[in-house]
């Protein structure tokens, strides 16, 4: 009880820490932050208490794991054993020769991406993208662009701004902040495979949870960002649903999913050259600091040790027990800066050997990592937005780093939300 305590105490925690940086404190929309608070508690009610929300959070949960099951006969086909997961074996007996990463989980992306790309050319998933956008408009009564893009970073990432396309050049500062935050907030359906691959032996119910942590953020990006820089114009779409823009590449189902296996590897080849050179650039920094401090101050240090530091106090504020805090927090300070990838797979390999043993803390932790709020995700969709409306380019750039900001408190709220219910 006193945990959970905390974890509702940090949601007022986290939303001061954003008004305290707000562009306009006088001007912010008390009735907006409500509604998506009651909204975030409503789903999380459904989904973590009542019979019903357990049952189809089960069915959800089993169907992704089910799905990337599917993907497995692709990989060992064009990897054969090293394909082969550790603890697995292959078709024909094989044993795995270790973990890879490159051949054991990336390329399930692609299949994963293709099966995504079905589906929304079958106008299923725009069906769900425009309930979560009325849902948002009329609830939060904020833009219908915002919301429309909003509801589209639940199941896709930086694609979410073709979403919005006409309204882009025409959207206040406050509107951009919002879409923005919302795309640093979630996971893209696409990158879902892989956080699932890493984590689903150790936690079999991550998919489910990594479903709900990408609904529940939605507002919370819109909580967050609104508080961050308030709406002080008057909106285009202000009130008025806006209709989800088809995807004109693909004319046929077969089509959709050439489309969507094609995007799927660009998503890898993204994936890996952004580890390569974050995780490079933060040996050398870690050397670099490791230096200065051992040898001005005689202590070692390293760039995670002092993002562990900062995010210390917002991870007890989420109801992580203090036992835990630590371990949450270094994972955390991982995610700014190598991306949410690093971050559950150390999660996974925290939770395998024993140290993070506490299904509260591992919890709270998968809800507040699951997100795109990192350096790299700021500049992908800062310029993701500013190709299809160059002329805001100046203002995305100013507002990226609030959006960043915005983004990061979004998580940790939802990784609050977690610890309320979980």
């Amino acid at each position: 009880m006193v945990n959970r305590l905390i974890s509702l105490s940090g949601l007022f925690v986290l939303m001061f820490a954003a008004w305290i940086v707000s562009r306009d404190r006088k001007n912010i929309n008390f009735r907006l932050i409500g509604t998506g608070l009651l909204f975030q508690c409503a789903f999380a009610v459904i989904i973590f208490k009542l019979p019903v929300g357990a049952a189809v959070f089960s069915l959800l949960n089993d169907a992704v794991l089910r799905v990337i099951s599917f993907a497995k006969d692709g990989m060992y086909f064009l990897f054969g054993p090293l394909a082969v997961s550790p603890g697995e074996t292959g078709p024909a007996g094989e044993t795995s020769p270790g973990f890879i990463l490159a051949f054991q989980v990336l390329p399930s992306i692609i299949f994963f991406s293709s099966v995504v790309s079905l589906l929304y050319y079958l106008n299923i998933i725009p069906i769900v993208i425009r309930l979560f956008a009325k849902i948002f408009t009329y609830l939060m009564r904020i833009s219908g662009a915002e919301s429309l893009c909003a509801s589209s970073n639940i199941f896709v990432g930086v694609e979410s701004a073709l979403t919005i396309r006409p309204y882009i050049q025409e959207m206040t500062r406050s509107e951009l902040c919002t879409v923005l935050t919302a795309g640093m907030s979630t996971i893209a359906s696409t990158v879902l495979a892989l956080y699932v691959a890493f984590l689903h032996t150790e936690f079999p119910s991550i998919a489910g949870h990594l479903i709900s942590a990408s609904v529940i953020s939605a507002p919370a990006a819109i909580i967050m960002s609104k508080l961050v820089v308030p709406e002080t114009e008057a909106p285009e779409t202000l009130g008025i649903s806006v209709q989800v823009e088809r995807d004109h590449r693909s004319t046929t189902w077969v089509e959709s999913i050439i489309n969507g296996a094609n995007d799927g590897v660009k998503l890898c080849v993204g994936i890996i050259t952004l580890l390569l050179a974050f995780l490079g650039l933060l040996s050398m920094c870690n050397w670099l600091l490791g230096f200065v401090a051992g040898n001005v101050f005689g202590v070692g240090a390293s760039l995670q040790s002092v993002l562990k530091y900062l995010y210390y106090p917002l991870t007890v504020v989420m109801g992580v027990p203090l036992q835990d805090a630590g371990h949450v927090a270094t994972l955390l300070g991982e995610r700014t800066i190598v991306t949410e990838v690093v971050s559950y797979q150390h999660l996974n390999q925290l939770i395998k050997d024993g140290i993070l043993t506490d299904h509260r803390s591992i919890t709270i932790a998968s809800y507040a990592l699951c997100g795109f709020a990192h350096v790299a995700s700021l500049a992908i969709f800062v310029g993701g937005f500013s190709a299809l409306a160059p002329a805001r380019a100046k203002d995305l750039a100013q507002l990226g780093f609030r959006a960043l900001y915005a983004a990061t408190f979004a998580c940790l709220m939802t990784g609050c939300i977690a610890g309320l219910f979980a």
